[in-house]
């Protein structure tokens, strides 16, 4: 299983698969081609569906063309096998022949594959895979999950934590005062200030839960505006994690290195999902999405008030099963509606999670593990047209 790193990746908006790995894609394609006299680059299934809405052609041709010409191809019908996130850049001649070609997939949280890579090739950083086998650990060695993370990971881990930890931070004061409609077309204008202001004038508990639709607005609108945010485990889900963890670190006081150790539990969490599973809206709906990151967020939480291994457990397992079923249906193909206002809901029920599950002893019947199945299988029984290609669910109702 690979670092944590992988699930927390900084970068610029909208979206990890549509933007963020198309544009490491073209970089990586610019090594293999220098020199070429202009490029092609066909988009397949839900890369062409949505890709102009999430900004995929802009990512591309921005990296490209400071070299040479290039096209984009648009084939939204045609899926590849591997998967939805489908793009194959050649290399022309002058005479417009391709000399060098490579297909890659974008598959997920910013990450890409080349055609006939497997995910199994990464590289391996933690032994155990599921959560059921590291709980064990736990249990055993009287010790948590952050401390099999700095085990594997080793104490470099931290500062990177650090910096994902700042670039969360500065993504909330961003977004919480910044005004005004976000690109795209849909005219939806920003509310993070407006929830935050709101929330001053409630009592204690109202006042707690309008902070967390906030900031987890505020970073979510910072990703539509094609912001700097830090992959959690996608852009498109990129507000739930700092918005819990921020809200908690400035109401109840939890210090930094308490922070980045719930943060290293969240990213295992995280990391199981997309080892056994997939956090990639085009593969599994949002339930990849903005349901694994409910999980983390809850594990975050979990940990920080204090939780068991097992209260922790069974906190990230309610985050992921109550968004089970969830489509990925953005309109127009922006992360815009519904996604920024599931992102403020998620990080409200990523702390009920904890709650729930601080009132019990930590058992319970769905382990974490099985639930990362359930989405699994739940994801590839959903039709493509609720799997981001804006053909189905909300995306049809404008």
């Amino acid at each position: 299983m690979e670092s944590i790193k992988t699930i927390y990746k900084i970068g610029y908006g909208p979206s990890s698969s549509h933007t963020m790995g198309p544009l490491k894609a073209a970089q990586e394609f610019l090594k293999m081609s220098p020199g070429a006299e202009s490029r092609r680059v066909t988009l397949y299934g839900s890369l062409a569906a949505t890709g102009k809405g999430h900004m995929t052609d802009k990512a591309i041709l921005e990296e490209l063309t400071k070299h040479a010409p290039c096209e984009i191809v648009w084939k939204p019908d045609v899926f590849l096998p591997f998967h939805p996130n489908g793009m194959k850049f050649e290399a022309l001649d002058c005479d417009g022949k391709p000399y060098v070609e490579e297909t890659f997939y974008s598959i997920g949280g910013g990450d890409i594959l080349k055609e006939g890579e497997k995910r199994e090739d990464v590289k391996s950083v933690y032994s155990m895979h599921t959560i059921k086998e590291i709980l064990r650990w736990c249990e055993k060695s009287g010790r948590s999950f952050w401390e099999y993370v700095d085990q594997c990971e080793g104490p470099d881990v931290w500062d990177y934590l650090h910096e994902v930890w700042t670039v969360m931070k500065d993504a909330v004061l961003r977004g919480i005062e910044a005004e005004g409609v976000l690109p795209g077309g849909l005219g939806v204008r920003r509310k993070a200030v407006s929830y935050y202001v709101h929330a001053a004038g409630y009592n204690s508990s109202l006042k707690s839960r309008g902070l967390v639709y906030a900031y987890a607005l505020a970073v979510s609108e910072e990703n539509a505006a094609g912001g700097k945010i830090v992959t959690a485990p996608t852009c498109g889900s990129c507000g739930i994690v700092p918005a819990v963890l921020y809200h908690l670190h400035t109401s109840k006081d939890f210090s930094e290195k308490r922070i980045l150790r719930a943060l290293a539990t969240a990213g295992l969490f995280g990391t199981v999902v997309k080892h056994n599973a997939s956090v990639s809206g085009a593969e599994v709906g949002c339930q990849g999405e903005v349901g694994v990151a409910c999980a983390m967020a809850a594990a975050a939480a979990s940990q920080l008030f204090g939780g068991t291994p097992a209260q922790i457990e069974y906190s990230a397992e309610m985050g992921l099963e109550h968004h089970l079923g969830l489509t990925c249906d953005p309109v127009c193909g922006l992360v815009q509606i519904p996604c920024i206002e599931r992102n403020a809901y998620a990080a409200a029920r990523a702390l009920d999670a904890n709650l729930y599950s601080a009132f019990s002893d930590g058992k319970h019947s769905v382990s974490f593990d099985r639930i990362v199945e359930v989405m699994k299988q739940t994801g590839h029984d959903l039709p493509s047209l609720y799997k981001e290609t804006s053909q189905g669910g909300l995306a049809v109702i404008n």
